[in-house]
């Protein structure tokens, strides 16, 4: 089970990352035309803001559980970037946009997964 936690923090890290350089760095014409579309009804600062949020949980989703130091940050990270997937599929659900959305159910479960894991690491 622990590696299969490694490998999907991984996959968000990877994947957060890259949305967090690009929404903190892109204009908003420029994030839409590269595909992220549902930043679209909101404003750019809330967008520069969850791509510091999106980073800094990246960050989170290893340091605290790599160094044996407030290991509680991990699966809240997780826990963060859980909720950043539940606007997202909400707004590209608005936006009628099926795949994007199912995208961010994924990534939406792998967050979970890896919250889930991490928090039973912790306390059992």
């Amino acid at each position: 089970m622990n590696t299969i936690t490694w490998i999907f923090s991984g996959a968000l890290a990877v994947v957060f990352t890259i949305s967090g350089i690009l929404k903190a760095t892109m204009s908003r014409a420029r994030l839409i035309a590269t595909g992220q579309t549902g930043i679209a009804p909101f404003p750019m600062p809330l967008i520069r803001l969850v791509a510091i949020c999106e980073l800094a949980a990246v960050a989170g989703l290893f340091a605290p559980w790599l160094t044996n130091h407030a290991r509680i940050l991990t699966p809240l990270a997780a826990v963060g970037l859980a909720v950043v997937m539940i606007g997202a599929a909400t707004s590209h659900s608005s936006l009628k946009e099926p795949k994007s959305t199912a995208a961010n159910t994924v990534l939406l479960a792998l967050a979970t997964f890896v919250a889930a894991t991490r928090f039973a690491d912790l306390f059992l």
